[in-house]
């Protein structure tokens, strides 16, 4: 089995706000944000479709509404969904944008931070490919320890939280297998 050519992030967000480097792959499911919001919060999430599976099309096909309802039963139970996230983590540390950082992903849903609702409005979303049932992979703590230091260089992050510190009791993601100290003592180097 060849493994592909290890991916090259560079270290800028474009005026535009896309992360040089990353594979584009467009969501309609953003819009703009509200124009005196600065973004402030980073939320990360984990995902996997079908759940528990990795390495396959449903997230990208979930963030591009392409989802085939037949290739999966629980397809049929989500196909309406309209969401998205700003960037996805894959299990070998591939990184994948589906909206600018300047625009509002549709990632957090109903949401409150420090008494602020609405989330995706002053937030970036940042997916993992993962589950609550199995650890993260090293590649995945590392690109995202490397990709919150280019966000911070780009906009002013004074938070990081998981899905679950902003709709607790609705989402559990990351879950219990993801290792904050770990991503702060990346971020410390």
């Amino acid at each position: 089995m060849s493994h592909p050519t290890p991916q090259v992030l560079a270290d800028t967000i474009d005026k535009d706000g896309w992360l040089t480097g990353a594979r584009r792959v467009l969501s309609p499911n953003c819009d703009e944000r509200p124009t005196v919001t600065p973004i402030s919060l980073i939320v990360v999430h984990a995902i996997s479709l079908p759940p528990g599976q990795f390495g396959g099309r449903g997230i990208e096909q979930l963030f591009t509404n392409s989802l085939d309802p037949e290739e999966h039963p629980y397809y049929r139970e989500i196909r309406a969904l309209r969401v998205s996230s700003h960037f996805l983590v894959r299990r070998d540390g591939e990184v994948i944008q589906f909206s600018a950082c300047s625009s509002r992903a549709w990632h957090a849903g109903v949401s409150t931070w420090q008494g602020r609702e609405r989330c995706n409005d002053f937030s970036i979303g940042i997916e993992l490919e993962g589950c609550d049932e199995q650890d993260f992979e090293a590649e995945q703590y590392d690109v995202l320890a490397k990709l919150i230091a280019i966000l911070r260089r780009s906009y002013p992050i004074t938070d990081i939280v998981g899905h679950a510190d902003i709709a607790p009791g609705r989402k559990t993601d990351p879950g219990p297998h993801f290792e904050w100290q770990r991503l702060r003592d990346l971020i410390a180097q």
